[in-house]
């Protein structure tokens, strides 16, 4: 693509023009190849106009940088590149991106999750719904990519908007007509969304979290929000909103130029579940529709899966699927992993690997094995720890809500990062006293959860709390090779 077309997309305060053939877009230096624009950009970590001599070297065709200071290096010590001085390096990229590759996210229609808790399960239930019908599809979140049948794990819940339409473009290639994300909220407030056109937005709820980066819950809901105004495109033509939340009204309020679809269990939305049911392994339900009701069957377990089921269908049927068309997905819905991810085990104890690392969904979690060991009289241990280097505030709220749900708490460590794991535990366990209930301090976490399913006998369930899916243990001194379901699976053997 000539440099001359990429600068019409990218509206540039100044620029020079180079009779240069633009092949690709990267904004990591070491990553540019010959005939790539680079995108220079101020960042929170680093500042990438200090690696614009390198990306040259490596063979850069055009540098887009949002340092004046820069441009006016480039127009002087290297005429023969193409130069482009823009206000916002974030935007720029997206916009050269999609330039470059073809504006993929036009032939997309994009279905995007935002929320605190549930937007992984609900990108995976969506995504089910679609390709049940037949649709190709494109699956961006905090677990896998899918990109038709292909599936690769993602580094990032939200990547930058390169990366996004690099995956787009795939999925294009590979004949995808849709594609479902999760937007989080740092994604939202630093633009790496910027100009993809969504058609369905979804909201399943806000409750505290990433208050290390937002600051607020005002700052928090905002940067949410934002998926609902549009970020560099219209708002949504659908807005499917959880109106059991506290924060929905406000969120819908914003959400004028868009047709909202509620949702909830408590009798206000347009898609509701009634005569709820869970059996241990599944849940039932008759889904409440514009359309008319449909019973509704789910391998998924749990009172929060209901929620996620319920925005699933109405973003399903917002994307023209049938309410039968629907329940038929609901049905054929695969395990999300770590996402109540149950190891095997001929014990009698039924441990249970989650993602939940808010008070919240530490609550619903444990509600949740609540339920299924009630009728056999079993008993509900909670494993759980708290992430080093984000919000200490919500510490002593998880401890108290582990605490006040479980018959024993096992406190460990949890992706400590620069901080003193034992500091971070003193913080949530000041919750877990509170609350009165025994509590088991061991912060080699690999010994937490060998004391955690060692304390439990045949009908108890143990719920090991906080990585899910993850496969790391991040610690000061760098990243090890962990998994809470491959430990669980190897006490479990050990113990018969």
């Amino acid at each position: 693509m000539r440099w001359m077309d990429v600068l019409a997309d990218i509206g540039a305060v100044e620029s020079a023009a180079a009779p240069v053939e633009v092949t690709g877009v990267a904004y990591d230096s070491r990553r540019v190849g010959p005939g790539d624009a680079f995108v220079a950009m101020r960042g929170g970590a680093a500042d990438g106009n200090n690696y614009i001599e390198a990306a040259i070297t490596q063979g850069a065709a055009a540098v887009v940088t949002d340092s004046r200071e820069a441009y006016e290096r480039l127009r002087r010590d290297h005429a023969a590149v193409g130069a482009a001085l823009v206000e916002h390096g974030r935007r720029a990229l997206a916009e050269a991106s999609a330039a470059v590759m073809g504006h993929p996210e036009r032939r997309l229609a994009l279905s995007a999750v935002t929320g605190t808790n549930g937007k992984t399960t609900t990108a995976f239930l969506l995504e089910a719904m679609l390709r049940s019908v037949g649709r190709t599809c494109v699956l961006m979140g905090t677990i896998e990519t899918h990109v038709g049948g292909e599936v690769k794990a993602s580094p990032h819940t939200t990547p930058e908007s390169r990366d996004v339409l690099a995956v787009f473009a795939d999925g294009v290639k590979a004949g995808a007509t849709e594609a479902v994300m999760e937007m989080s909220s740092h994604a939202l407030e630093q633009e790496r969304v910027w100009g993809l056109p969504v058609d369905v937005a979804i909201f399943t709820n806000l409750t505290q979290d990433h208050l290390d980066y937002h600051g607020t819950m005002e700052n928090y809901f905002a940067a949410k929000r934002r998926l609902f105004e549009g970020v560099g495109a219209p708002p949504p033509r659908v807005a499917v909103v959880n109106s059991d939340d506290a924060y929905s009204e406000r969120l819908i309020e914003g959400a004028e130029r868009s047709r909202v679809i509620r949702y909830g269990l408590e009798g206000r939305g347009d898609f509701r579940a009634e005569e709820v049911r869970m059996p241990a392994g599944e849940t039932r339900f008759r889904m409440v529709t514009p359309a008319g009701t449909v019973e509704v069957r789910s391998p998924l377990s749990g009172r929060v899966n209901v929620y996620n089921l319920l925005a699933a269908s109405a973003a399903a049927w917002a994307r023209g699927l049938s309410i039968d068309e629907i329940a038929a997905g609901a049905a054929a819905g695969a395990q999300v992993p770590g996402r109540f991810e149950v190891v095997p085990s001929s014990s009698g104890i039924t441990v249970v690997v989650d993602y939940a690392h808010t008070d919240d969904a530490l609550r619903n979690l444990i509600a949740l094995g609540r339920e299924l060991v009630k009728e056999r009289g079993g008993r509900v241990i909670t494993l759980f720890g708290c992430g080093g280097d984000r919000d200490r505030t919500k510490r002593p709220r998880m401890g108290r809500a582990a605490g006040e749900g479980s018959d024993l708490v096992v406190l460990t460590s949890d992706n400590p990062r620069s901080e003193e794991p034992m500091e971070i535990i003193g913080e949530a366990l000041a919750g877990v006293r509170a609350t009165g209930t025994n509590c088991i301090v061991e912060e080699d976490r690999a010994g937490a959860i060998a004391i955690a399913i060692r304390s439990a006998k045949a009908g108890d369930i143990v719920l090991l709390a906080g990585k899910g899916h993850e496969k790391v243990q991040i610690l000061r001194d760098g990243t090890v090779p962990f998994d809470d379901v491959a430990v669980a699976a190897g006490v479990l053997k050990e113990i018969g």
